[in-house]
């Protein structure tokens, strides 16, 4: 719960109202905590449509793969892309380019790590 709060806060401005009145801190509390609910309900519709993730490794020699794929769109990435459709954005190729990049950073930087993890197992196991 306190993970999903520091999230908020981080991600959705949750600490950032500058209001006196009851009825206004409900209306951005109410507001701030729907912004996560419409991208959590959005990441998971989108979840099996935009997982292209190479296969795990199966052991800790194995050669990366050619195109390591790009993991699923999170919370945080669907943040980005409804933001990016604001009009003071430069452009939406430019931000659809830097998501396609950054997902793909990290489902390498995913299949990099699990190796690494293959081979601390296997060295422990002998």
């Amino acid at each position: 719960m306190e993970e999903a709060f520091e999230f908020g806060k981080d991600l959705f401005g949750l600490d950032q109202a500058q209001v006196r009145l009851y009825e206004a801190i409900l209306r951005h509390t109410v507001l701030v905590m729907a912004a996560p609910a419409v991208c959590a309900v959005g990441a998971a519709e989108a979840r099996h449509r935009t997982d292209s993730q190479a296969p795990s490794p199966t052991r800790p020699d194995q050669p990366p793969p050619a195109e390591p794929g790009m993991i699923p769109l999170t919370v945080a990435e669907i943040k980005r892309l409804f933001n990016a459709a604001a009009p003071r954005t430069p452009s939406l190729e430019h931000i659809a380019h830097w998501s396609a990049w950054r997902r793909r950073h990290q489902a390498r930087a995913r299949w990099f790590h699990r190796r690494a993890r293959l081979a601390t197992a296997y060295t422990q196991l002998s």
